[in-house]
């Protein structure tokens, strides 16, 4: 992040002021690095689950599993980090959280049995979701309109390290130390974390602010907030548009290994081009905000993701999968999907402007409760680069689909409250 959008950054902060000692690099830099805690713990294990299998002598199936637990207890507490972080502050939740990630990492490379591993694993998955839930408050906590995109969009370009490095570093570790180095490495990962959100990240919900944790107001909370159409919908969109995205990372085994016959230590022919066109589209739509609306920059990412996930289906009917060619549609696609996604996140925080941090964890749940969805069906998609290519573009035909009615659904909500 450039010193000039910093600058930029901190002159359009109005009412707020970071606390003294911090700084909006800091804040920027750390809530990157909490992001990177869910890629490298999906990641990083990837090229080490044949190994794990024969470790444990289980089919590798029953090792897949670990995966699906760790993504559903990530969906399940996102629900509640950010009502959790409205209450008792962003700081406390992100502190505690990453402290226990830290323990679980650990006892994931202490795991003598699958089912050991499968319990530490869901103990990831619980604690890893915090860091990304409570920091989308943070962002509205401090901005608001092209500024808020902006920053979601640097932070979203940081971000992309993570991609890259996971993969790369899972599959020499695997290699040379065996798989239970990974979840050494991600126990000190995340230490390191835990020490940057000690020293960076400040408070930035007052206590004035914060709304008292009583299960039923809270519960009517989440009623409120998952039965409103319009949020379902903005949801909907970016677990759908995401999805065609995500079956590409979980079948990453199968089609780096068995369609493209690369070996462990090379996922970096996926991950490293999808971190590039990360990087891409973060920069399209932080240079997009102030210039066009949000709902435009949503159009052009669509646009461009439907050119890919078409391009990607013909390649595959007239062509066998091989490199590069079968990447650069995926490349393509992750593109139109990071410019559309930090506008697409900002539609469903919008409609609750008071319970930022609930609205978050409502949306991050839906998010990856359908990705543990994606984690349960995709060994039944990736047994031809056709059927990936085709599950994708049906994936992004569902995404334009939901955010339509999302716009149609705001519409008349807005018709009804005038």
């Amino acid at each position: 992040m450039s010193n000039a959008a910093i600058t930029d950054l901190n002159q359009e902060i109005k009412e707020r002021k970071l606390p003294e000692g911090f700084t909006m690099a800091g804040v920027t830099f750390v809530l990157a690095a909490l992001s990177w805690i869910g890629p490298f713990s999906i990641d990083t294990y990837l090229p080490s689950l044949p190994a794990i299998a024969k470790n444990f002598k289980v089919p590798t199936a029953e090792v897949q599993q670990t995966m699906t637990a760790f993504i559903l207890f990530f969906a399940i507490m996102s629900i509640w980090h950010g009502a959790i972080s409205d209450s008792y502050g962003r700081r406390r939740l992100t502190l505690i959280s990453t402290a226990l990630f830290v323990v679980a990492s650990i006892g994931c490379a202490l795991s003598i049995s699958v089912q050991m591993l499968m319990f530490f694993r869901a103990v990831q998955g619980a604690t890893a979701g915090a860091g990304m839930i409570v920091g989308r408050a943070v962002v509205r906590d401090l901005f608001s309109g092209p500024a808020a995109q902006r920053l979601m969009s640097h932070v979203a370009t940081i971000f992309t390290i993570a991609p890259v490095l996971a993969p790369v570093f899972g599959g020499w570790l695997q290699v040379w130390f065996g798989w239970r180095s990974i979840f050494a490495f991600m126990a000190i990962m995340s230490g390191l974390v835990l020490l940057s959100c000690w020293r960076f990240l400040p408070e930035t919900l007052p206590v004035e602010k914060r709304r008292k944790l009583r299960p039923l107001p809270m519960a009517l909370s989440y009623w409120r907030v998952l039965t409103q159409p319009a949020f379902l919908m903005s949801c909907g969109s970016m677990a759908f548009t995401s999805a065609g995205f995500f079956i590409y990372i979980l079948g990453a085994p199968i089609f780096l290994m068995k369609h493209l016959h690369l070996h462990e230590t090379q996922f970096l022919w996926l991950f490293l081009p999808n971190s590039v066109a990360m990087v891409i589209g973060a920069w399209i739509s932080g240079r997009c905000a102030g210039k066009i609306s949000g709902n435009q920059t949503i159009a052009v990412g669509y646009v461009v993701m439907t050119v890919a996930a078409i391009g990607n289906v013909t390649m595959n009917l007239v062509a066998p999968p091989m490199l590069p060619w079968s990447i650069v549609p995926v490349f393509i696609y992750i593109i139109g999907m990071s410019i559309a996604m930090p506008s697409l996140t900002l539609l469903g925080l919008d409609l609750f402007p008071t319970q930022r941090g609930l609205a978050a964890s409502c949306q991050g749940f839906i998010s990856l409760g359908a990705n543990s969805m994606v984690s349960a069906f995709v060994a039944l998609v990736w047994g031809t680069s056709l059927s990936l290519a085709t599950t994708e573009l049906v994936m992004l035909a569902a995404g334009v689909i939901t955010v339509l009615l999302y716009m149609q659904f705001k519409t008349v909500t807005a018709t009804d409250v005038s």
